[in-house]
């Protein structure tokens, strides 16, 4: 009898983290026992293993004589989940001296079904980042995983199928002394992702704004939202297309770098919301009006991230905003303010990344007819105020541009596809005022990509304004009483107006235009 060790790997939150496997054997009756803080799904894992083991052509651990020890080191980390199963095994078979194999540098994770195929793990993208970190030189998973896994260089990636697979191909150890053949799992090549040869998916636009007649206003702002990251609420009565533009929006975004694809992807890898490899398109998440606070924000027993945190590095849609729970609206101050957020639980603390880009979208009442040509409003003025003062003066502050998106006269529904100005057409207009701050930013040494992303600090010293301009800027400043927050919010957009030009410096008509986008009917919350 012997002791064998073996290297496996766990997500915690939304990192994962290398778990040492050590296997111990020893006479005497019976027993197989986990240890090292296992949850109740490891601890059920000796039945997978011991079956699995079993229907893989080698004798049941139940059926030989002998004290089982798995450790899972470090011993005070709680460890989840069935990805154990695969490296159990292995290890148990290198202890008993039924294989022979080399397991340094060498990583495994995988769920064991009874008959010992491999089953689909969550994180398998992070937890292969981490072994690369590391120093493993492969990593073994089920094969529906080695798709994403495949996303990082410098480490080679064996999907299987199952138990016996992984064995055949590490095994010094003939299995069977008139079997002189070895099966050896394929190998997927790592090619960077950004070198790749394999040919670009053009994303399918399902919604274009040549669709959506009319509207220029609404068209605009969102072109400028999407050229500097900034927050927008478009408001009007239903029906005047306020979804389909939002819909739309996602289509003027550029696509996710390589090192944002990784963190979107392992975000969802994590979640076991990944249905193929790598996002390369930014995520657009639209949760109901009913939404929880958790669901939105996240927490939950395992702290799991919520919607903010999904739709990072793409646009979080809040269709009909004030409907939404009063603790829900404010739950968003820190995601729009920092980025990221923080969820505090009796079981511990997470910090999840949040940054996106809100579209939200309100009615003018209740029941959408206020102030509606031709419609009758049925609400009371309490029920009015009342659904104004759902968002507080520090949310409106957080939203950078608001749209009025008003009723479509009925001629216009019939107007040519051609008449209106397209996708196609915005696209280039938004890459290249994003290329334009990205490529100012860098000059300065600042890792800021969009103009919404300029701390104040930042904004003052990098963001010059003519004496002029100033003046402009401060007149309406006290005219509007604008916070300090919703100031600087104001040179930032005005920033991306000037880009959108071409402009070097922001001029007067940038602010003026700026300013216009300020809520009109919201001004002191």
């Amino acid at each position: 009898m012997a002791v064998s060790k073996i290297y496996s790997a766990q997500t915690t939150l939304l990192s994962a983290q290398i778990i040492d496997i050590e296997v111990d054997l020893s006479k005497g009756l019976h027993s197989f026992n986990v240890v090292g803080l296992a949850d109740k799904s490891v601890d059920e894992s000796k039945d997978r293993v011991g079956a699995a083991i079993k229907n893989s052509g080698f004798k049941s651990p139940k059926n030989k004589n002998q004290k089982i020890v798995v450790s899972l080191a470090p011993a005070d980390i709680k460890k989840e989940g069935p990805l154990f199963d695969l490296p159990i095994a292995i290890a148990y078979l290198l202890a008993s001296e039924d294989i022979k194999a080399d397991t340094e540098k060498r990583l495994f994770v995988g769920e064991l079904s009874l008959d010992g195929e491999l089953r689909p793990i969550k994180g398998a993208l992070p937890i292969t980042q981490k072994a690369k970190k590391d120093g493993f030189k492969e990593i073994f998973l089920p094969i529906e995983n080695a798709e994403e896994a495949v996303s990082i260089e410098g480490i080679k990636v064996y999907g299987a199928g199952s138990l016996k697979e992984v064995l055949q191909h590490i095994n010094t150890k003939k299995m069977d002394e008139s079997d002189d053949t070895k099966v050896f799992i394929p190998h997927v090549e790592i090619i960077p992702h950004k070198k790749s040869k394999k040919k670009k998916v053009v994303r399918e636009i399902d919604i274009d704004f040549a669709d959506i007649k009319g509207q220029e206003s609404a068209k605009r702002g969102l072109e400028i939202a999407a050229a500097g990251g900034h927050n927008i609420i478009m408001y009007g009565p239903p029906g005047t297309g306020k979804t389909m533009l939002a819909k739309a929006f996602t289509h003027l975004l550029p696509p996710l770098s390589f090192d944002e694809m990784l963190e979107v992807t392992s975000i969802y890898s994590i979640g076991g919301m990944l249905s193929e490899g790598l996002i390369e398109h930014p995520p657009f998440r639209s949760p109901h009006h009913t939404a929880s606070y958790v669901s939105l924000v996240g927490g939950g027993t395992n702290l799991k991230p919520g919607e903010v945190t999904l739709a990072h590095k793409g646009v979080l849609f809040m269709d009909e905003f004030p409907e939404f729970d009063k603790k829900v609206l404010e739950s968003l101050r820190q995601p729009l303010e920092d980025r990221v957020v923080t969820i505090s639980r009796a079981k511990g603390s997470a910090r999840y990344p949040a940054h996106f880009i809100l579209i939200a979208t309100m009615n003018p009442c209740p029941c959408g007819n206020y102030g509606v040509k031709g419609k009758e409003c049925i609400c009371s003025a309490q029920n009015i105020e009342k659904y104004k003062r759902k968002m507080s003066g520090p949310i409106i502050d957080r939203i950078d541009m608001w749209v009025e998106v008003s009723k479509v006269e009925h001629e216009k529904l019939t107007d040519a596809r051609e008449l209106q100005e397209g996708t196609g057409v915005m696209k280039p207009r938004v890459e290249k005022a994003r290329k334009m701050a990205e490529q100012r930013y860098k000059k300065l040494g600042l890792k800021t990509k969009t103009n919404a992303e300029l701390s104040p600090k930042d904004l003052v010293k990098h963001i010059t304004l003519s004496d002029k301009v100033k003046e402009v800027l401060n007149k309406s400043a006290k005219q509007l009483d604008l916070s300090a927050r919703s100031y600087h919010r104001i040179i930032k957009l005005a920033r991306t107006i000037a880009d959108m030009e071409g402009a070097s410096d922001v001029a007067e008509n940038h602010i003026l235009e700026a300013l216009q986008y300020r809520p009109k009917k919201y001004q002191n919350g």
